[in-house]
């Protein structure tokens, strides 16, 4: 008779890395600095977009990018204690006026070394 093997299916609230990311900068006094938004409910979130159509969609032509794998940018924020990323968000309630921005000098010399400031993410 033969044996079947089966692999665990992964549980719906399995995460998995969204890949490279369009993630929203601002220049700072350390080089680029990653912004950070609130949810609808406040808590804070790193936001990354799976194409730059989405991120000018939804934050402007003129908004400048970094391209960052999801655990980079995870690693990024984790020690600021945002532990959330929002991938592609969409509608009048997925962010909130005002972004928070990284800090941090260790988390600016990490992100300027991951990618300069452009002036729109080229």
């Amino acid at each position: 008779m033969t044996e079947l093997l089966c692999a665990d299916d992964p549980e719906p609230t399995d995460r998995f890395p969204a890949g490279p990311l369009y993630v929203p900068v601002r220049p700072g006094p350390s080089g680029c600095a990653a912004r950070l938004f609130r949810t609808p409910l406040g808590a804070r979130t790193a936001v990354g977009f799976t194409s730059e159509h989405r991120l000018i969609a939804m934050l402007g032509p003129g908004q400048a990018w970094v391209r960052l794998a999801e655990p980079a940018l995870r690693a990024l924020t984790t020690p600021l204690g945002v532990t959330t990323v929002t991938v592609d968000p969409h509608g009048p309630g997925s962010h909130v006026g005002h972004a928070d921005h990284i800090r941090d000098p260790c988390v600016a010399d990490r992100l300027r070394e991951a990618s300069t400031c452009p002036p729109h993410g080229r």
